[in-house]
């Protein structure tokens, strides 16, 4: 699926983009939520806010992977994260939800409730089951999943884009290998189904960490804030990386 025939505009860059599925599918969740839960608060990635009265918040990212989706990839989700206290900030995380409709495979989890996936299998039977948990070899053994915006690099980046720029290069260059895929919601999946070793990206919005890091933190996983680098993966890896990358 891509989207061929939608209205599709572009916010901060070429990259950073809204297309029409993106609304109406936050629409979508909003309304069903405003149903099911009225009483809690609502944040998401495409404008739609309201206060809670519960002390819950629901953090949705309609279409995570806007570029990939409207260039034909699949690898983009819907995801979404359950909060208590103010979303940019919480005072815990109790749930996300990842979906990716290529393959209809689906991740839930948090911190208290641990991660599960649910895929067809050749059968066409869904089937669910647990993870095992994050990957903890050393970063060399391992794949790790990141993103830094192009233009910290290069003639017109200056003295903070340049020092962003170091930070990531030495963080990457820990891995055996790494990839800039385009989703942290299914990139953070990856992490806690150990298929990815670790996720690191700078300036990252709520709807990008929360849903996903729900995942990682359900699989043992652990997550940090270092330097404005958000950082998911084992506690080894995620210290490691906090070192490097929220250093002075």
């Amino acid at each position: 699926m891509r989207a061929d025939g939608l209205d599709t505009e572009y916010k901060t860059s070429v990259s950073d983009v809204v297309t029409a599925a993106d609304r109406a599918a936050e629409e979508l969740v909003v309304s069903a939520l405003a149903r099911l839960r009225p009483a809690d608060g609502i944040l998401g990635e495409e404008g739609s806010a309201k206060a809670s009265a519960s002390g819950r918040t629901w953090v949705v990212d309609p279409v995570d992977g806007t570029y990939n989706f409207t260039a034909g990839s699949d690898y983009w989700c819907s995801a979404v994260a359950l909060v208590e206290g103010p979303a940019e900030d919480p005072d815990r995380l109790l749930l996300g939800a990842v979906h990716r409709a290529a393959g209809d495979a689906g991740w839930v989890g948090g911190p208290g409730a641990p991660t599960v996936t649910s895929r067809p299998g050749a059968d066409g039977v869904r089937r669910t089951r647990a993870l095992p948990g994050v990957a903890a070899a050393a970063p060399e053994r391992m794949c790790a999943a990141t993103y830094l915006h192009g233009t910290h690099f290069g003639p017109g980046a200056g003295a903070a884009d340049a020092a962003l720029a170091r930070r990531w290069t030495t963080a990457t260059g820990r891995f055996a290998t790494w990839r800039v895929l385009g989703s942290a919601s299914l990139d953070l999946a990856g992490v806690a189904e150990g298929r990815l070793g670790a996720w690191f990206q700078h300036s990252v919005a709520p709807w990008d960490w929360l849903p996903g890091f729900a995942l990682v933190a359900g699989a043992g996983g652990a997550g940090d804030l270092a330097g404005g680098w958000r950082i998911a993966g084992a506690p080894a890896t995620v210290r490691t990386l906090g070192g490097i990358l929220g250093a002075d």
